[in-house]
């Protein structure tokens, strides 16, 4: 499934805390060419919720892409990649770090457990904006994302 030649919104669950990132991320891709629905969770807690079908969201699509920060409340960035890849129902959803962090340590650590891409956010608007615009020129536009698996997991569990 090419971001350009699909024809549904792509799914994006942003997991960010910071108000400033998720505007910004929103604003891009309501500017961007491709056609995005836009989830956003705000801690660890609340991306297992999403992702299970929990509570509050229990109608909510199985994303195609998922934006991770790594400096995340109640359950760290780190919890929720592993949650993500070590789950059957989620594992193939690609996942990019998307973080202030430019430590070696923390982008070997996301790599191993099987995270899809790890970028560094830009302190500086323009820049950060350009990061974005490039997560959705290669990421919904070049790359052909898995798409959703039929809704056989009605309410999968990460227990």
């Amino acid at each position: 499934m090419t971001g350009a030649l699909h024809h549904e919104n792509i799914k994006i669950l942003l997991i960010e805390d910071n108000p400033a990132d998720i505007r910004l991320t929103q604003e891009v891709f309501r500017e961007g060419k491709i056609r995005v629905d836009l989830y956003i969770v705000h801690n660890g807690i609340e991306a297992f919720d999403f992702l299970e079908k929990k509570g509050a969201y229990q109608n909510m699509p199985r994303p195609d892409l998922i934006l991770l920060d790594l400096n995340l409340p109640k359950k760290n960035g780190y919890q929720v990649l592993q949650g993500i890849k070590t789950h059957d129902a989620f594992s193939n959803i690609p996942v990019v770090i998307l973080t202030t962090s430019k430590d070696k340590g923390d982008i070997r650590k996301t790599y191993d457990m099987r995270a899809n891409c790890f970028i560094t956010k830009p302190f500086d608007l323009d820049q950060f904006i350009d990061v974005a615009k490039s997560i959705e020129s290669f990421w919904l536009t070049l790359v052909q994302l898995p798409g959703n698996k039929k809704e056989t997991e009605k309410n999968p569990s990460f227990i």
